[in-house]
């Protein structure tokens, strides 16, 4: 783990730069601690950093290092694990796969069937590792890697609400009408966008 200062009143941590549940896992973990500390303003979690924004007036640079770092000793000695964190909501996401726009595309890029790129991606349990560009726009990993597929060269101008995509190892559902260059493998009704959490589980069921 590593703390990066990147303004006066914010820092950033760093754990292992890859996308995997153990790293979420300490992603989590930690963010929970930090929140509980006086003078914290704000914490923003993703995929294996931590945003951290602080008040001046109780934290200079190096006196929210020292707290974070006794935020990190303290964690170790809970010996935190996947078994013992609470185990975040799973939110179901009906699906209907036939309407799309690019599951052959998907599917001929793998050397697969439509129907076996469906069973693939439904029948994974994924979990949110990030939520942007857009409000509600939850990035779903890790994808199974015999369906990974690229984005597509030309972004679209327009996307529909609902759209149910992926893009290299990851799933999505755009929240709204949106640009983008995702595969677009299905629909969905589903409209809890504002449910979403770093480190929910998510698995799309089909219609």
């Amino acid at each position: 783990m590593t703390i990066e200062n990147i303004s006066l009143d914010s820092v950033i941590i760093y754990f292992e730069q890859k996308i995997s549940e153990s790293v979420l896992n300490q992603v989590q973990a930690l963010s929970r601690i930090v929140q509980t500390l006086d003078g914290i303003i704000d914490i923003t979690p993703s995929y294996c950093s931590i945003l951290v924004t602080y008040d001046c007036a109780i934290y200079d640079a190096k006196s929210i290092q020292k707290a974070v770092w006794n935020s990190k000793k303290l964690l170790n000695t809970m010996r935190e694990t996947p078994s013992t964190i609470s185990r975040s909501k799973v939110v179901k996401i009906p699906t209907n796969y036939s309407d799309n726009l690019d599951l052959e595309r998907v599917a001929t890029h793998n050397n697969l069937t439509i129907e076996e790129v469906i069973t693939l991606h439904s029948q994974q349990i994924y979990r949110v590792y990030a939520i942007g560009f857009m409000v509600g726009f939850a990035y779903l990993a890790q994808l199974d890697s015999k369906i990974e597929t690229p984005r597509l060269s030309t972004p679209r101008a327009k996307i529909p609400k609902g759209s149910v995509a992926i893009a290299d190892r990851q799933t999505a559902i755009y929240p709204q009408d949106s640009a983008g260059g995702w595969n677009i493998i299905g629909r969905t009704s589903f409209n809890g966008f504002e449910q979403f959490s770093i480190g929910d589980y998510v698995q799309f069921t089909r219609l």
